[in-house]
């Protein structure tokens, strides 16, 4: 039994846990907390579940997506909750034979959609950006085309996906060589995620919207 106990610690140990801190025009706008470890499920694959809280103005709202990824690094299956006062909601989601269909359940509401989605496919959204390191896994030095459906905005994009190796950077203002991927289309027009150690993420920005989610240093 102990054996047993000791086997499924190790099965739920995060393999990166970390916190976000993003900003908009220098501006801090909010916290990003994620978490990734193994698969819940017997199958091989991670979890990644993310917590980021906007509340420098009001209403507050938290979104709190969690994304089942396969062990390609595409994902398979979303749970995700909106908490927002005036529009709250759940979204179920699933990546089914190159479709990934989406339901979302308001107070009194319930939508389904279908999106075409042939892998490598991803799950993203505007609001949440630890949601970009299974995208950045999915980059090669050549660049690969990874659909990604945005399902709170109701859009799917194919985007370029591309990565361009260790490159100098900055990370909360101190120098730093990281793996750069690049992800480009779509309304975001280009992101650049960084990696650190082990494929572990370490930031993300968006030019266009002036935006910045840069990982905190551990207490």
């Amino acid at each position: 039994m102990t054996a047993l106990w000791l086997a499924l610690a190790v099965l739920q140990s995060p393999l990166d846990e970390a916190t976000l801190l993003v900003r908009q025009d220098t501006v801090e706008v909010a916290r990003e907390a994620f978490r990734l470890t193994p698969a819940r499920a017997a199958s091989s694959g991670w979890t990644l579940a993310t917590t980021i809280r906007y509340d420098r103005s009001r209403p507050v709202v938290v979104l709190d997506p969690i994304v089942e990824l396969g062990p390609d690094s595409g994902t398979t299956t979303l749970e995700y909750t909106v908490a927002d006062p005036r529009d709250p909601m759940r979204i179920l989601g699933q990546f089914t034979r190159g479709r990934f269909v989406v339901r979302m359940l308001g107070r009194r509401t319930e939508r389904a959609r279908e999106f075409p989605a042939p892998p490598p496919a991803a799950v993203l959204d505007d609001s949440v950006f630890a949601l970009y390191l299974p995208v950045a896994w999915l980059g090669r030095t050549r660049a690969a085309q990874v659909t990604a459906v945005f399902p709170r905005a109701g859009r799917r994009e194919l985007l370029a996906v591309q990565d361009l190796g260790i490159e100098p950077t900055t990370l909360n203002r101190d120098p730093a060589d990281l793996r750069h991927i690049t992800v480009t289309g779509g309304e975001n027009r280009l992101v650049h995620v960084w990696l650190g150690a082990e494929g572990r993420l370490a930031k993300v920005e968006i030019p266009s919207r002036g935006l910045v989610a840069a990982r905190q240093p551990a207490r």
